[in-house]
């Protein structure tokens, strides 16, 4: 019966993000550290009774900044619950700039609809596997990605396809007792928006970390870097962050 349901599921139920729901006892967030997982956290915050944070480290370019970002944010916060994942095989896989050297990080190009070599291979799927497993035994009920849609154009694993996809796995193949939500808040919200929703919120964006390269100041020049600029742009705010 629940898999009938899931698979009858509209898409807006799947990510009710305009919605309020009921405060649930636990959700999982993950947090990469970058603005989008702030903002994320953030509305997770509002929209839950505690949180959970989860970290995951897979031999990116940043990692020790982004892990920085993460604590800083979940001190910020006051979430004792916080765990962080290695799943070093994907820089082992390879396939991406940001987890082999070799590769160099693109010069920023926002008009491309080319797969960028920053796109890590299936890596929001690992991100969801080790979400649900830790959401299961916790007996969380939500798991919060602050994926967006805005660059889903660039990255496939960002699209709400593939999040309603996977929900359908979750519901598959967790308990039949177990009840797990995937929740994206600011999948439908341009960049500039989500810089507005975490100014609302007072998500502390300068803790957040966006740049593909660079741990001591963003280097100003990459995808990343380049779309959160513009946002805080469109916003008419300042990025607190330092930039080269």
């Amino acid at each position: 019966m629940r898999n009938e349901i899931a698979e009858h599921a509209s898409l807006h139920d799947v990510f009710p993000s305009s919605l309020n729901p009921q405060p649930s006892t636990l959700a999982v967030c993950l947090v990469s550290g970058g603005m989008d997982s702030c903002v994320t956290t953030a509305i997770a915050r509002e929209e839950n009774d505690g949180l959970a944070l989860l970290h995951v480290s897979y031999g990116q370019r940043t990692e020790r900044r982004e892990r920085r970002a993460f604590e800083e944010m979940a001190d910020h916060y006051g979430v004792a619950q916080r765990l962080v994942v290695s799943l070093e095989h994907l820089a082992r896989i390879g396939g991406s700039s940001l987890t082999d050297a070799a590769i160099p990080i693109a010069e920023a190009d926002l008009s491309s609809r080319e797969v960028p070599t920053s796109y890590v291979p299936f890596r929001n799927a690992h991100l969801l596997a080790a979400a649900t497993s830790w959401a299961e035994v916790l007996g969380a009920r939500r798991i919060y990605i602050g994926a967006v849609a805005e660059d889903s154009s660039g990255y496939p694993d960002c699209r709400p396809e593939f999040y309603e996809a996977f929900q359908r796995a979750i519901d598959i193949g967790t308990r039949p007792d177990t009840h797990i939500e995937i929740r994206t808040p600011v999948i439908a919200l341009r960049k500039s928006e989500i810089v507005r929703r975490g100014l609302e919120l007072e998500a502390p964006l300068g803790l957040s970390w966006s740049c593909y390269q660079a741990e001591e100041r963003a280097c100003g020049r990459c995808d990343s870097c380049a779309l959160r600029l513009r946002a805080f742009a469109e916003a008419g705010v300042a990025d607190p962050i330092v930039y080269a």
